[in-house]
C-alpha cells in the first residue's frame, strides 16, 4: 500500500517551477534578494506592489518586519500561491493573519540541494508498512513537524530522520548511497502504534483490517491469529484473538427452534414449528412446549407414551389417571387399565385371540393378541413382533423403529414410544423382543444440539471434538491428547505433561511462542520472543520493529533519545552524528553574520539565497527590503485584565470613601471640641477616661460634677417658664399662646419638666372665647351661677428666680451672665389678659363677653 502511494506521489507529484534568477526570499523578520531556486513555501503578491516574495516556513503577523513584507501581508489584495505540500488553499487564495506557512503532514523531496528544483510531495500513508522499501533520488527533502522517516542507504544501514535535510551530503557516511524509504509516520500518537497500525496526523492509530485497540494491538471479535484472520464462515464463534487458533466453537445453526417460538421441534421455511413425537403447543402459545394427550413428562424432560389402554397419566410417574375406551381400572392396581373381556350375546367370555360376534366368538387378525373386531385396526393388544401405533399394530425395522414413524418399539408397553430428549430419530442396535427402550441411541438431534454417545447435548464434552464431516457427532481425541480440535490427532492439550504446539505434543515450546496452560501460545506479532501474549511483553524484537523499550518493540526511539544530548536526531552516538540540532535557532553549518535560521529546515537564509556582490546587481532593490516597520497595534484586553482593572477601580473608590469618612470624623471631633470650649466644659483627658473606666470596672459611681451658675440659672428659668405656660393654659383654655413678642431666645438646655411646646395643640374651634362656658358646652344647659375664676398673679411674667429677686441664700457672682435678664414688655394678648383680671365680674354667665372687649381692641377677634 505504501509503495503504491509513494510511487505515485514521487512520480506524479505536484511540481513547482524553479524561481527566477533574481527573487526575494523572506522569513519572519528578514528578507534577502538574490538568486535562488528554492521552491518550498508560498509566493506572496499584491496588486499595486510589483515585488513578489517567497515565504519560507514560519508564522507571519501584521507586525512582521521588514516593511516590504509588512505591506504585502497587510494589503487587502494580497494573494498567496503555496507550493506542493504547503497549505490547504488553492492558488490565488487570500491571506488571513496570522499566516502559518508549514508543510502538511508528509514528505517533500527535491532534486537539488537546499530545496531547489521541481518538488514532489506525498502525505502520510494510510496503512502500515510491511517489508516494503521505496527507492528514491533526492538531494534534499523536507519533513513536516511531528513526522519521522525511516530511510535505508544500504543493505544494513537504517537511519531515522526527524527533521528536514537541506543537503543529503551532510548525512553520515553510513547513510550515503542510494536511498530507500522504509517507513513514514507521525509521532503524535501516545502510546505509539503497534506494527499493525500507523499513526495519523490527528494523533490516532489507524488499524489494519481485523485489528483493534488504541494502539492496534489486538484482534477484533471474530478474528484470530497474528494477522487477525476472520473466523471460518460456518462458525458463530471461534477461538479468536491474536493468540487464537480459529477453531470453530459454535457452528452456524439454521432453523433454530427459538427462531419460531418453538422448544421441542424444527422450524420450517414458513415459520411453523413441527414438533417431535409426544409434544404439542402449550397453553401460553409456545409451540412444542407441553406433552400431547396420552403422553407424560418423565424425569429426563422427555414425553413418553402412557401405558396401554391409558388415556391420561401423571407426569413423572406415568400412573394412569383415565382409562381409554374398552379398558377399565385394575382392581388390585388402580394405576393400571385392563382390557374389558370379549363376550358373546349370551354372555360367554371369548378367549384371547377372539372376539364376540353375536352368539359366537370369532378369530382376531393374526396381528392381534386381543381384539374387538376382525381387522388389524381392531386390535386391543398387538401380537408378538407388532406394536400399537395410532390404533393399529405395526411392525418394526431391524433397529426397532416402528413402520411409518420415527418412534421406537417398547416391548414393555407393546406400543411405539418416543426417542430420548431432543432426539429427532433413534434406533436400537440388534433389536429383538427382549430389547428395552433404554437401549435406544439417538441418530438425529434438534438444531443446536450435537450427538455424544447416543444422546443429544449442547456441546461436545472434554476429550472429544466435533466432527467436521457432519458437524453433529462428537468424536473422541487420540490417546496422546487430552483435548483436540478438527481431528483426533490435532491436540490442544497433551497428556504426560507434554506441551501442545501447532497440534503436536512437544517437550518445550519453540521460538516466538510461550507456554501457558499446557500449550505453546504464539507471541504478539510485534515480538520476536516474549514472556506473554501482550504487545508489551516482548523480550526481543524483529528487524521491522528493532527498538525494545519497556517491553515494547518500536520502529524508532524518541526524537532526542540518544547518548549525546546536543543532538535532536542522529545516526549514532557522538556530536558528529547529528542529523538536526535540538534548538531551532541552530543549524549544523554556521550561519553568516546577519542572516536568520529558517525554522525546521536546518539551513540559514543566506544558504537559500545567493546575494549578488555590492555594485554588481543590474536591478534596483525594492524599497522597504531592510527597513523595519513601525506599526501601532491595539490588542483586545483579556478577561483577566478587565477583571484586574475593575478590582483596581473598586479599590480606589473604597480608599477614597475611607479617607472622606475619616476627614468627616476629624471635622466632627473638632467641632465638638470647639463647642465644649465655648461652653466651658471640661475636656475629657486620658486621665479622666482612665478614672471612668475604673469606676465602671469596680462599680463605683463618682459624685456628680457641680453645675456652673449659668447652667443652673437656665434650668431654673426653664422650669419657671413651664409653670407659667400651664397657668396661662388654665386661664385661656385651648387658645394659642405665642412667644412672638419675647426678645429672649429659648433655652439651649432641655427642660427639667416635660411639657407641650407651643403649637402642639389642635385649636379647631376658633371662637371658643366667645362661646358658652365649658359647663354649658358639656351639659347643654345654662350655668345658674357665675363661672369660677382661676387665681392669677398680678405680674405672671416676673420670676422669683430672676436675677433681681434671688434670695440671700444664692451666692452673688456679678458678671456671671453675658447679658442681663430684664423683664420683657408684655404682648398684646398678655396686656389684654391682665386687664380682664382687674375688671369686675360681668353679669353674663359667660366668662368673656363681647361688650367688655373694647371693640376692636380684643386681640382674639383679629
Amino acid at each position: 500500500m505504501l509503495s503504491s502511494i509513494f510511487a505515485a506521489a514521487f512520480a506524479f507529484g505536484a511540481s513547482v517551477v524553479a524561481q527566477s534568477s533574481s527573487s526575494v526570499v523572506c522569513v519572519a523578520g528578514q528578507c534577502l534578494q538574490g538568486s535562488s531556486n528554492t521552491s518550498l513555501g508560498a509566493t506572496l503578491s499584491a496588486s499595486g506592489i510589483s515585488t513578489e516574495v517567497l515565504l519560507l516556513p514560519g508564522q507571519y503577523t501584521s507586525t512582521t518586519n521588514p516593511e516590504l513584507l509588512h505591506e504585502l501581508l497587510t494589503s487587502s489584495s494580497a494573494k498567496l500561491s503555496p507550493s506542493a505540500g504547503f497549505g490547504n488553499s488553492s492558488t490565488g487564495s487570500s491571506v488571513a493573519l496570522p499566516l502559518d506557512i508549514a508543510l502538511q503532514p508528509g514528505m517533500a523531496i527535491y532534486p537539488q540541494a537546499f530545496y531547489s528544483g521541481q518538488s514532489s510531495y506525498s502525505g502520510l500513508p494510510t496503512s502500515p508498512v510491511e517489508n516494503t522499501t521505496i527507492p528514491f533520488t533526492a538531494s534534499s527533502f523536507a519533513l513536516s513537524g511531528n513526522v519521522w522517516a525511516a530511510v535505508s542507504a544500504g543493505s544494513n544501514s537504517r537511519v531515522i530522520l526527524w527533521n528536514s535535510v537541506p543537503d543529503v551530503s551532510q548525512l553520515p557516511a553510513s547513510a550515503s548511497g542510494s536511498l530507500s524509504l522504509l517507513n513514514l509516520q507521525s509521532s503524535t500518537c501516545s502510546p505509539a502504534c503497534s506494527g499493525n497500525g500507523i499513526c495519523s496526523a490527528s494523533g490516532t492509530c489507524q488499524c489494519q483490517s481485523g485489528f483493534t485497540g488504541s494502539s492496534c494491538e489486538s484482534c477484533s471479535s471474530g478474528f484470530f491469529g497474528p494477522e487477525c484472520q476472520a473466523c471460518p464462515s460456518g462458525c458463530t464463534s471461534c477461538d479468536d484473538g491474536i493468540s487464537g487458533t480459529g477453531r470453530c466453537l459454535v457452528p452456524v445453526v439454521s432453523n433454530l427452534p427459538s427462531s419460531c417460538n418453538c422448544i421441542n421441534g424444527e422450524c420450517g421455511a414458513n415459520g411453523q414449528c413441527t414438533c417431535i413425537n409426544g409434544w404439542t403447543s402449550a397453553s401460553n402459545g409456545t409451540q412444542c412446549a407441553a406433552c400431547a394427550a396420552g403422553f407424560f413428562l418423565d424425569t429426563n424432560g422427555n414425553c413418553e407414551i402412557c401405558q396401554l389402554g391409558c388415556q391420561q397419566c401423571a407426569d413423572g410417574t406415568g400412573d394412569c389417571i383415565t382409562c381409554a375406551s374398552g379398558f377399565t381400572q385394575d382392581g388390585n392396581d388402580r394405576t393400571l387399565c385392563d382390557a374389558i373381556p370379549q363376550t358373546t350375546s349370551n354372555g360367554t367370555t371369548c378367549p384371547d385371540g377372539s372376539y364376540g360376534a353375536g352368539s359366537a366368538c370369532a378369530i382376531c387378525s393374526p396381528l392381534c393378541t386381543t381384539c374387538t373386531g376382525p381387522n388389524s385396526n381392531n386390535c386391543v393388544i398387538c401380537g408378538s413382533g407388532t406394536y400399537k401405533f395410532n390404533g393399529s399394530c405395526v411392525t418394526t425395522s431391524s433397529g426397532g423403529v416402528c413402520s411409518g414413524s420415527n418412534m421406537i418399539a417398547n416391548n414393555n408397553k407393546h406400543e411405539c414410544d418416543t426417542c430420548g430428549p431432543k432426539c429427532t430419530t433413534c434406533q436400537i442396535s440388534n433389536f429383538n423382543v427382549a430389547s428395552t427402550v433404554n437401549q435406544a441411541q439417538c441418530t438425529g438431534c434438534l438444531p443446536g444440539f450435537v450427538l455424544s454417545q447416543g444422546t443429544c447435548v449442547t456441546s461436545c464434552p472434554s476429550g472429544t471434538f466435533l466432527s467436521p464431516q457432519d458437524n453433529l457427532t462428537c468424536t473422541a481425541c487420540s490417546s496422546s491428547c487430552t483435548s483436540c480440535a478438527g481431528s483426533a490427532t490435532t491436540c490442544l492439550t497433551c497428556a504426560n505433561n507434554l506441551l501442545a504446539s501447532n497440534g503436536q505434543c512437544v517437550n518445550s515450546c519453540p521460538s516466538n511462542t510461550f507456554s501457558s496452560s499446557g500449550a505453546c501460545i504464539s507471541c504478539h506479532p510485534d515480538c520476536a520472543t516474549c514472556s506473554g501474549a501482550s504487545f508489551n511483553q516482548c523480550t526481543s524484537c524483529n528487524k521491522a520493529l528493532p527498538v525494545l523499550t519497556s517491553g515494547r518493540c518500536l520502529a524508532t526511539c524518541s526524537q532526542n533519545q540518544y547518548f549525546d544530548t546536543t543532538c535532536a536526531s542522529c545516526s549514532g552516538a557522538g556530536p558528529n552524528s547529528c542529523l538536526a540540532c535540538s534548538s531551532s535557532s541552530q543549524v549544523l553549518p554556521n550561519c553568516t553574520s546577519g542572516t536568520s535560521v529558517v525554522p525546521s529546515l536546518g539551513a540559514c537564509l543566506s544558504e537559500l539565497v545567493l546575494v549578488s556582490p555590492s555594485g554588481t546587481s543590474s536591478g534596483t532593490l525594492p524599497s522597504g527590503l531592510s527597513t523595519p516597520t513601525t506599526t501601532t497595534t491595539t490588542q483586545r484586553l483579556q478577561w483577566w485584565e478587565i477583571l484586574l482593572m475593575a478590582l483596581g477601580c473598586a479599590f480606589i473608590f473604597v480608599a477614597f470613601l475611607y479617607c472622606w469618612r475619616r476627614r468627616a470624623r476629624k471635622q466632627r471631633a473638632k467641632d465638638t471640641a470647639a463647642f465644649a470650649s465655648a461652653k466651658a466644659l471640661h475636656k475629657q483627658s486620658w486621665r479622666w477616661r482612665l478614672a471612668r473606666f475604673g469606676e465602671r470596672l469596680f462599680g463605683h459611681n463618682r459624685s456628680p460634677q457641680p453645675e456652673s451658675e449659668e447652667i443652673a440659672l437656665w434650668k431654673l428659668r426653664a422650669a419657671e417658664e413651664a409653670r407659667h405656660h400651664k397657668e396661662m393654659e388654665k386661664l385661656i383654655g385651648a387658645h394659642e399662646y405665642s412667644y412672638s413678642g419675647s426678645s429672649r431666645s429659648p433655652s439651649p438646655l432641655p427642660s427639667l419638666h416635660p411639657y407641650k411646646r407651643r403649637g402642639s395643640h389642635d385649636y379647631s374651634d376658633a371662637n371658643r372665647l366667645s362661646a358658652g362656658s365649658m359647663y354649658s358646652q358639656a351639659t347643654g344647659q345654662v350655668r345658674s351661677g357665675p363661672e369660677p375664676r382661676q387665681p392669677v398673679k398680678s405680674n405672671p411674667l416676673t420670676s422669683r428666680f430672676s436675677i433681681t429677686t434671688l434670695g440671700s441664700s444664692a451666692p452673688k457672682k456679678p458678671n456671671v451672665l453675658k447679658r442681663q435678664l430684664t423683664p420683657k414688655p408684655p404682648t398684646s394678648a398678655e396686656a389684654y389678659a391682665t386687664s380682664v383680671r382687674q375688671s369686675p365680674e360681668p353679669d353674663s354667665p359667660y366668662l368673656i363677653t363681647p361688650a367688655n372687649t373694647g371693640g376692636s381692641h380684643n386681640p382674639f377677634r383679629k
